[in-house]
């Protein structure tokens, strides 16, 4: 008996021991980086795919982005999105007579000041004004499928229209044409109406009768119209949602969904998959080539204390890293600005810039060409670029568990100019200049104690610039 309690304690002892253990082992059978980047090896223009900032709806009766037009345009964005465009801006109401009224006013003033920043609207067709819903509220079905085609096509015809001047003045035709509507958003949330692919309340018919009203504009620019837009991919509705679209012969640009994962390479998963599920049928060979979008993706779709560090950082980085290549057309970080109180805004409401922001600052400096990086680990992951003979690395430590340390050798190769200034620059501001660096057979070589340290959810950026 005194044997079995004494392998009991053992055994209980023991346990804490293995866990720890493997912990440490599994730390250990980490790959550490060792960089090598080459500036021969280009890959072809720096790809801007991740310049797409997503918007979501904090305050009614509120420009949003009235206050924070210049934080925005230092990040260069290609695209903003925007939705709750029906409910937020009053856009429909009645006459007298019951007729739809159509004001697009306060709209306007949001869509031009996402043109101030230097970026073109990206529309989510949502929600359903209440005057024209079954239930009365913002996320029934119309009374009128006519109606909803109506506001489609109204709402086309106003942004992408070639007569259009909205408040900010004539726009040229660059800035009205190509724009994305995207039809509802997250349609399978329940807050959102809980949709489904079939049935009397069939995401199918409101798509339908979207693109209806899109067929029916006059005098437009080119448009793009897509969805599902769902909270995640998921292969239902996918297939489900093509098979109508088969089958309606309707029309389709884009294929859309929402990612929000701690995983930084699940963004590169929903790619894969989505290629798998349109090679389980010919018949949807059709929709291989349409661009994907995820039009909205973070670090949590909850509200999340996280998103406003350096963690939120560090994974907005090793993310974009991760997708930057992948086969899609745009990704939008949601969001741009929080509401009254912390949200997931990479701005406060007031303006100020957090972490997220300043990562995004940071990647703005990946210009030109990109380059093939060697060496990455485990944790340790980067982009680069070279635009004329200025290299710039980004260097990114994303480890969940936030325990990973390392100091990284990197090496640039096939230098060709005499002297090299090197400046590095950390996420918070700081920067340390070494001048009139000279390479060695064409190398610089930063190893041993000159090695980059990259503590956990640390962000690095390295410049190299010749000297005249």
């Amino acid at each position: 008996m005194f044997k079995l309690f004494i392998y009991f304690v053992l055994t209980l002892l023991a346990i804490p021991l293995f866990f720890l253990s493997f912990q440490y082992f599994s730390q250990a059978a980490a790959i550490k980086a060792n960089i090598v980047v080459d500036v021969n090896k280009i890959t072809g223009p720096f790809p801007n795919r991740w310049k797409a900032l997503a918007q979501g709806g904090e305050e009614a009766g509120v420009r949003m982005l009235e206050n924070v037009i210049p934080q925005v345009a230092e990040l260069y964005p290609s695209m903003i999105r925007i939705d709750h465009i029906y409910d937020f801006y009053d856009v429909v109401s009645r006459d007298g007579a019951g007729n739809l009224i159509f004001n697009f006013t306060k709209l306007d003033d949001t869509v031009c000041d996402i043109y101030h920043t230097g970026a073109k609207p990206f529309f989510s067709l949502g929600y359903m004004p209440p005057t024209m819903s079954d239930d009365g509220s913002l996320i029934g079905k119309p009374k009128k499928w006519s109606e909803w085609s109506l506001l489609v096509q109204k709402t086309i015809e106003r942004y992408s229209g070639r007569q259009t001047t909205l408040p900010c003045g004539k726009l040229s035709d660059y800035w009205k044409s190509d724009l994305y509507y995207e039809v509802w958003n997250e349609p399978d949330l329940e807050t959102f109406g809980k949709w489904k692919y079939t049935g009397s309340k069939s995401y199918s018919d409101l798509y339908f009768y979207s693109v209806k009203g899109a067929e029916a504009t006059r005098n437009i620019f080119p448009y793009k119209i897509g969805g599902p837009v769902t909270t995640a991919i998921y292969k239902n509705w996918i297939q489900k949602f093509l098979d109508y679209i088969i089958v309606n012969n309707l029309r389709i640009d884009f294929l859309s969904w929402h990612h929000y994962s701690k995983k930084t390479d699940d963004y590169v998963k929903d790619v894969i998959s989505l290629n798998k599920w349109l090679a389980e049928d010919r018949r949807y060979n059709r929709f291989a080539k349409l661009p994907r979008i995820i039009s909205e993706w973070g670090y949590d779709s909850e509200k999340n204390p996280i998103a406003d560090t350096e963690v939120g950082a560090a994974h907005t980085v090793a993310s974009i890293r991760n997708f930057i290549n992948s086969d899609i057309k745009a990704a939008f970080l949601f969001e741009i600005k929080d509401g009254v109180g912390p949200s997931w805004g990479v701005l406060t409401n007031n303006g100020s810039k957090k972490p997220r922001w300043y990562a995004l600052q940071m990647l703005n400096g990946l210009n030109g060409n990109q380059l093939v990086v060697d060496g990455e680990g485990t944790y340790i992951t980067a982009l680069a670029s070279k635009d004329g003979e200025k290299v710039s690395l980004l260097l990114t430590n994303y480890d969940e568990s936030g325990r990973n340390t390392e100091l990284v050798p990197i090496i640039f190769k096939n230098l060709t100019k005499k002297r090299y200034n090197i400046t590095k620059i950390n996420l918070n501001g700081q920067k340390t200049v070494d001048l009139n660096v000279l390479p060695i057979h064409g190398e610089i070589r930063l190893v041993d104690n000159k090695g980059v340290l990259m503590p956990p959810y640390s962000i690095v950026g390295i410049q190299l610039e010749p000297v005249e």
